[in-house]
């Protein structure tokens, strides 16, 4: 168990190329005690002395309760294992968790993470119960919907951190590039979030692994010539031969486990000739026939029970046990455990994870295929089904119907447990062993649409040309065409997606028209990404195709049937539009629709709203997208339901729940590696006034999106730098930026950059750009009527008219604008009035609005606009002082984050499910704050809190004008 002593529960413990003096590898009984004392001497890794400091200096931050993650990439045979096996000798006041991975179990979703949690399930019921329940899905311990794989990440987070709680924990993933996809996410997302958990994290992998790139790492390479002399030495018994020596030397480029496993299968004249060495063989090759050579000379039964162990991933000895009775394989053929090839205990374990490659790639396929029918055989159907299903699939030497079905409903129930990339495995599987033609492309089909979910694209393609090939009729033709450019889509946003998609919708009309217009919307999805950069196919084509697109006749029109019409009067007829936008909001916003529905489409309704100047029904839509998301805990439609709600707090003067949604948008995006631009983050420091950071994020924005053909990111990205060139007064660059935003009339980014457009041109004596924005807006204006629209209209109408007018219009802007949820525009109306009047002479008046303006940038947290009224008052007479903060004040982002939380009545937990941080990270960050602000309790942190805001210089005090 993992609250045992590590060695109580470690079968043996064997390190690759300990220096013990005799060239042997050092084993430790399972019984042997350990010595209690941390830092206790460990045999040191020949010519890895540098390593080894590194993983002694993790293992005293862990011990100082700062959790360590370290990820060791390397070749087969590099030393990887050695290290991680150096570790646990040196930890020996560890807690120890360990996965080996395994190829086999790739496609099977969490099956590493049970390896790693399967010790620790008796802390289980410590964890609230959206995490326990999801943990306890994805562990296959009980049946349910599909888990959120970011509630398994939280209460993987929770576990290691409790289990942690009384005593450090080491948790070794060797072989982690045969990890399964579900299971590495969720480790990554762990060691990520770890802080001050008494917790390390060691992977071992042959090449860097997307989902822990980010993560610390070390490239460990070849042992010097040094190194490896002495290493070869300690192993050959008899005399070599100098120049075979240097040879070998050179051959094994300073692999350690060549070096030491080569020898051992060579007689001492093949060594002393060097015929031995396979220069022809790559070095995983070579490793692997001194392997063979070891294996070809066992007995029959002692290599037929190594196969077995091979072909089962899960290292279960009483399934060995059962299966080599089938076989009648005698028990005394665990005698091959004497060759130090495996070892039987607790679990089934292979010396090396390349003695378990040379043992299966060395049988022939009927002796495969018996072995694996004798695992399926003792394999229980009830407990096992999915893995029995594989291993009659791997026994099956023709097409066979009954386990093609089988893997099909295995596809079934890993889909389920969230587990698409076995889903995708199952149902490809289930494809190759598929007799019926219609099934059989059916399955194909499904399958690349799992794979495609998966993020197996490759494999997508694979089942896409085995459909194709096949289809029996034009709608599995067309099918094969969806799966194509959803593929497309997938694979990256834009242009290129876009006729793929129109071209699908078409051919679909006459076969299935829900689908069809489902394919439609689909294709304007990609239109408004590829937006400017659109090429052969744009909005205009997907709009008149989708107009003439077929119904289903008798059937009440479906909430993607609405948005969809919406969409195609936006582009053809902006002021008919626009009651068909409000009544498909009103649909989304009701509760005859579907969840499927609601989860599918309102971040689409969130985009339409903000379409519209809509502000309720963006906020309330946004609102309800992130609570289904979270609820049902997908993740991918999470990402964008948050990317919706962002904008919306921003504008709504929210910045403090906006920098949690894009905290959580990040974090969201990390899990699931998500690749997007961060629109919420560079919108939010673009209002914030955070001149550098806002740059920064919107050079990069519109580097990325360029290259992946997201034309509206550019969009977005030029509407953050006119708020940020307004806000700091820099005109010139702030027309050129609004300018650019609404030069190609994107949707969404066109109404934004209008509303930055008008200021800098009035600015800068731009009267013909400024006219003709002002008509843009004034058509929108009239046609929705919103308070919104109205509000803009008439700030941008004020900053044209003439003196006498101009006063109407500001106020009329006002009347509007404190009629919406739009705080940070209202401040705005104030600030720009408040200029208007001081220009006017009219100072009393002036530092009345321009106050009220300073007053809300300063709550907001506006930090340029508000130093721009600061400016504004100093001119008209104000006195203001430079506030000074005390150190006491000075909150982390995080840190404020976590407090406001608190405030709200989260508990620990609750916050650091909302954060995903471990429950003892949330308690140390909060007694930091307690300590900042001199307080003892919770009841004290909202006073606090309000009293000790970081924002701009109050009014009163000092601040130099520009």
């Amino acid at each position: 168990m993992i609250g045992e002593p590590a060695g109580s529960w470690e079968a043996e413990i064997t390190t690759t190329y300990f220096n013990d003096g005799r060239g042997d590898s050092v084993s430790r009984s399972p019984v042997e005690p350990r010595d209690p004392a941390p830092g206790r001497s460990t045999r040191p890794l020949v010519g890895r002395n540098d390593e080894s400091v590194l993983l002694g200096a993790l293992l005293d931050a862990v011990r100082a309760n700062e959790s360590r993650t370290l990820v060791i990439v390397g070749e087969p045979g590099v030393g990887k294992t050695g290290l991680l096996e150096y570790a646990i000798s040196a930890a020996p006041d560890f807690k120890v968790g360990r996965v080996v991975g395994v190829e086999s179990e790739m496609e099977l979703a969490f099956a590493a993470l049970h390896q790693l949690c399967a010790p620790m399930l008796d802390r289980l019921d410590e964890l609230p119960e959206p995490q326990r329940e999801a943990l306890s899905i994805a562990l296959g311990q009980r049946a349910g919907s599909a888990p959120d794989r970011f509630l398994v990440g939280l209460a993987v987070l929770a576990l290691l951190s409790e289990a942690a709680a009384d005593r450090p924990l080491l948790c070794v993933i060797d072989d982690a590039q045969w990890v399964d996809q579900a299971s590495a996410q969720a480790l990554s997302f762990v060691a990520r979030r770890l802080s001050i958990d008494s917790v390390g994290i060691l992977f071992a992998t042959r090449h860097p692994i997307n989902e822990l790139g980010s993560l610390p790492t070390v490239r460990l390479h070849g042992l010097d010539t040094v190194a490896a002399r002495e290493l070869l030495l300690s192993v050959v018994s008899s005399p070599l031969d100098e120049q075979v020596r240097e040879r070998i030397i050179a051959e094994m480029r300073g692999n350690p486990l060549a070096l030491l496993e080569l020898p051992r299968g060579l007689t001492p004249i093949q060594l002393a000739g060097g015929f031995g060495i396979l220069e022809a063989q790559a070095l995983t090759g070579r490793i692997e026939e001194s392997f063979i050579r070891r294996i070809s000379s066992l007995e029959d039964d002692a290599r037929r029970l190594l196969l077995v162990a091979a072909a089962d991933p899960v290292g279960d000895p009483l399934l060995l046990l059962r299966a080599c009775e089938r076989l009648g394989i005698f028990v005394s053929a665990l005698d091959a455990d004497a060759d130090g090839l495996l070892t039987v205990g607790e679990r089934v374990t292979f010396r090396h994870p390349l003695v378990r490659s040379a043992v299966y790639r060395s049988a022939d396929v009927q002796e495969r295929r018996a072995v694996h029918r004798a695992l399926a055989d003792a394999t229980d159907r009830e407990v096992d089904p999915d893995r029995r299903a594989w291993h009659l699939a791997a026994a099956a030497a023709w097409p066979d119907d009954t386990v093609a079905l089988e893997l099909e409903r295995s596809a079934g129930r890993a889909q389920a447990r969230g587990g698409v990339a076995a889903a995708a495995a199952f149902l490809e599987r289930a494809t190759a062993l598929t007799l019926d033609p219609a099934r059989q492309v059916d399955r194909a089909l499904a399958g690349a649409q799992a794979s495609i979910y998966a993020g197996a694209f490759d494999a997508a393609l694979r089942l896409a040309a085995t459909a194709e090939a096949r289809a029996l009729d034009e709608f599995q033709r067309a099918r094969v065409d969806l799966i194509r450019a959803q593929l497309a889509f997938a694979a990256s946003r834009g242009s290129e997606a876009t006729p793929r998609l129109l071209a699908a919708a078409r051919r679909l009309e006459g076969l299935d028209a829900s689908l069809a217009r489902e394919t439609y919307l689909d294709a304007f999805s990609a239109a408004l990404f590829g937006a400017r950069l659109n090429e052969t196919v744009g909005l205009t084509d997907v709009a008149r195709a989708a107009s003439a697109a077929p119904r289903t006749p008798g059937v009440a029109p479906r909430a993607a049937d609405l948005l969809l019409d919406a969409l195609v009067m936006l582009v053809d007829d902006y002021e008919a539009a626009v009651p068909r936008c409000q009544e498909a909001l009103e649909i989304l916003s009701g509760v005859q629709i579907s969840a499927e529905e609601r989860l599918r489409w309102l971040w689409q309704g969130c985009v339409v709203a903000l379409e519209v100047w809509d502000d309720e029904s963006a906020y309330l839509l946004s609102q309800q997208a992130v609570k289904i998301a979270r609820d049902t805990g997908t993740l991918s439609e999470l990402a964008l339901a948050l990317s919706a709600r962002t904008p919306v707090l921003v504008l709504s003067g929210e910045f403090s729940a906006a920098a949690s949604t894009v905290a959580e948008t990040r974090s969201v995006e990390e899990v699931t590696g998500i690749s997007a631009a961060p629109y919420g983050g560079l919108i939010l420091a673009a209002w914030q006034g955070h001149a550098v950071q806002a740059r920064e994020l919107i050079e990069t924005t519109i580097r990325d999106a360029g290259s992946r053909g997201e034309g509206v990111g550019i969009a977005i990205s030029e509407y953050a730098r006119a708020v940020l060139c307004n806000g700091a007064g820099q005109y010139q660059r702030a027309f050129v930026a609004a300018r650019s935003a609404t030069e190609y009339q994107e949707v969404v980014a066109e109404n934004w950059g209008l509303s930055e457009l008008i200021e800098p041109a009035t600015r800068t004596g731009r009267a013909d750009a400024a006219a003709e924005a002002m008509n843009r807006l004034a058509r929108k204006a009239h046609a929705t009527a919103t308070d919104w629209a109205l509000g803009i209209h008439a700030r941008s109408r004020a900053l044209l008219s003439d003196d006498e007018d101009a006063e109407f219009h500001f106020l009329d802007a006002i009347d509007h604008l404190s009629r919406t949820r739009l705080r940070a525009e209202l401040a705005r109306a104030h600030l720009l009035h408040g200029e208007w009047l001081r220009r006017m002479n009219r100072r009393v008046d002036a530092r009345s609005e321009l106050r009220t303006a300073y007053d809300n940038f300063a709550s907001i947290g506006m930090q340029a606009f508000a130093e721009r009224a600061g400016h504004e008052l100093l001119a008209t007479g104000e006195t203001v002082r430079k506030r000074t903060v005390e150190t006491r004040d000075d909150l982390t982002p995080q840190e404020r984050q976590i407090a406001e939380l608190a405030c709200d009545g989260l508990s620990n937990p609750e916050i650091g499910a909302r954060l995903f941080l471990s429950r003892r990270t949330v308690e140390w960050h909060l007694r930091k704050v307690f300590a900042k602000l001199g307080i003892g309790s919770r009841r004290e942190l909202a006073g606090a809190l309000t009293s000790s805001g970081s924002q701009p210089p109050a009014i009163g005090d000092t601040v130099k004008p520009a």
